[in-house]
Order: C-alpha cells, then structure tokens, then sequence
C-alpha cells in the first residue's frame, strides 16, 4: 500500500467547501433565466435540476436519510420534484448549507460516502460548463478531486490508466493491476480526463486514449454507493 491508498477522512469535506466557495457565488451572480439552461453533463436536466439534485443529496447525508434505493434514478427526480415550488435562491442556499456541513459526516462513514463529495463537484462543474465559465472539471478543487478519483477508481477495480497530464506536474495512476491487460494511457489535460471518468462529453477535446475504450472508464452508475 502506497501513501496515494490511504484515505484521508477529511478531504472529500475539503473538496466540498473549496466547491461551495468556487460555485456560490457564480450561482448567485447569475439571472434566472440561466437556471433554465439544459445541461450536457445530465441529459435531460436543466442546471436548476441539478442543483436540487445536489443539495437534496447532501441534505440526506447531512441528516442520515438513507433509505433504500435513496440515490436512484426515481429518487433523484423524486427529490427534484419536491422542490418544484422553491425559489432558485433557496435551493442555492441549500446547497450551500449541505456543503458547508456534509463533510464530517462524510469523514466518518469510513469511505462509503467519498464518491458522494467528488459527484457534487463534478455537478458543479456541469454548471460551470452549461455557462461557459472557464474551469469546468477544473479550478480550485482539481487537486482533491483527482486524489480522490485515483483512489476510487483503484478500491473499485477498474483498469489502471498511467495518465501523463498537459497541466499537473506529476503523472497520475489510476485503476488497479489487473494480469489480464496491459495499463492504458492517457494525455492530454486534466479536466478531459474528469470528462472521460465520469461519462461527459470529450467531443472535440485534444487528447489520446491507447489502450482502453472510452466508455469503459466511466466510474459513475447505479452502484456508486453500493
């Protein structure tokens, strides 16, 4: 076991409030109108939709509500739907109430929520993308946010990639060793590489993929909190 295997309870908090300090004030600086917006990342969801979606799932975590099935497809639209009568604020300012105190309940749950915290800021980055802001799957956050993504991808298996990025100084591994394939490897930038782990749109990015699909490395479905 390496230093990089060893979780630290206290980052994907870290990653939170770094996101809520980042995507807040955006939020609020923006029109309504904006809230309208489809997104890309979420087919089928406007960045408001998103957003509902985000804070309902912290406010769960924040107040331990974890009934089965909690993060499924119906529950998010259920969850959504729920606050169909909110003003856009307060579902802003919701969200900021989960990140701010999601983080220590997610550092004592012993890993199982980790996935939780890198899905919010991947959603943040969602809507940084739907406004063409700049440091989309990127920013401030990035450095958590890879550690944590090289550390799920290796507990759940998935193929090691070596990936050699344009922006980070040091090469990063992430996936485990499998005897069955050769590790893939990825260039080009660090964001593009968020992209392809969590199934966004890589269309016209400048990168290479040798060695895998890039369906394949997707870490997000129906078992992430399995």
């Amino acid at each position: 076991m390496t230093a990089a295997d060893v979780r630290d309870p206290e980052l994907p908090g870290l990653l939170l409030t770094t996101e809520r300090d980042a995507l807040v004030p955006l939020l609020r600086s923006r029109p309504d109108a904006d809230y309208a917006l489809p997104t890309a990342g979420c087919p089928g969801w406007t960045v408001r939709d998103v957003l509902a979606h985000c804070s309902s799932a912290l406010m769960r975590v924040v107040e331990n509500r974890f009934e089965k099935g909690v993060f499924s497809s119906e529950a998010n639209d259920r969850d959504i739907a729920e606050r169909a009568d909110w003003s856009n604020a307060q579902v802003v300012d919701e969200l900021e109430r989960g990140m701010t105190e999601a983080g220590p309940v997610i550092a004592k749950a012993g890993g199982r929520l980790d996935m939780l915290a890198l899905g919010e800021w991947v959603h943040g980055g969602d809507v940084r993308d739907v406004f063409g802001e700049p440091g989309a799957y990127a920013g401030p956050g990035l450095p958590y946010a890879l550690t944590l993504l090289a550390r799920v991808s290796r507990e759940r298996g998935r193929l090691q990639v070596h990936a050699d990025l344009d922006d980070v100084d040091e090469p990063l591994t992430l996936g485990a060793v499998s005897g069955d394939r050769t590790p893939a490897r990825f260039i080009g930038d660090a964001a593009t590489l968020v992209r392809l782990y969590t199934g966004r749109p890589v269309a016209g990015r400048d990168f290479e993929l040798a060695g895998a699909e890039e369906g394949e490395l997707n870490i997000f479905g129906r078992d992430v909190f399995g």
